[in-house]
């Protein structure tokens, strides 16, 4: 229930059950409340559902790097650095995110910016091609998603460069036109490669799944 009221915005009914609950909330409560607390950009809560999970399992980097992610989306550094000097000091290592992608019975790889992929020259002709339709379809990247105190061009060209873009950009150079490109990845997806993707989806009529979230992209439910 919690995650559901999440997911449609109601965080503060969600809040509301959670103190009413008979029983002590577990980390998969707060972890959820978390996350609706950064997709609805609800900062007070997203403070207190992280603080509480700092004490449930304070060695879950994932809860550190959200919070982190949430104060970098409003530009207040001091508090990035805050969090990242936090990790450090409990010595907990940044996950590094990735998508993979199968072909021809081998998984295919891919990290923010990659460049180690031998058809990389491809896919980056393919990622530019597909953000000429997406800028033409109305997309403007979402820059709060970049994570450092770079400049605004910087920012996006990294959310431009996440592993899903890559991925999905590989798998529609090699797939037949058509079939579904599954991807398998790691963390959870951000919001700015949730929003183009989708629209890939619909430029591209391809089916994109990403395992790791179970979330399905249909180029035949119309993009919200």
């Amino acid at each position: 229930m919690v995650d559901l009221l999440g997911r449609v915005g109601k965080l503060d009914e969600a809040k509301r059950m959670i103190e009413e609950m008979p029983m002590r909330p577990h980390a998969g409560i707060y972890g959820s409340l978390l996350n609706a607390s950064r997709i609805h950009k609800r900062f007070d809560l997203g403070e207190f559902a992280a603080n509480k999970l700092f004490e449930l399992e304070p060695e879950n980097s994932g809860n550190y790097i959200l919070l982190s992610n949430m104060y970098a989306s409003r530009g207040k550094w001091k508090n990035v650095d805050r969090i990242r000097k936090l990790m450090k000091t409990r010595g907990l290592i940044t996950t590094t995110g990735w998508s993979c992608v199968e072909h021809d019975r081998k998984m295919h790889k891919f990290t923010v910016r990659d460049r180690s992929h031998e058809k990389s020259v491809e896919i980056y002709s393919k990622l530019a091609e597909l953000n000429r339709k997406l800028q033409g379809f109305g997309y403007v990247a979402d820059k709060s998603n970049a994570s450092r105190d770079v400049e605004d061009e910087e920012k996006e060209e990294m959310v431009g460069t996440h592993s899903e873009k890559l991925a999905v950009a590989f798998g529609l150079l090699v797939s037949e036109p058509g079939t579904v490109i599954r991807v398998v990845k790691n963390i959870r997806i951000c919001l700015d490669c949730h929003t183009a993707i989708k629209m890939i989806s619909k430029l591209e009529e391809r089916e994109i799944i990403f395992k790791s979230q179970s979330i399905v992209f249909d180029p035949r439910f119309p993009i919200r």
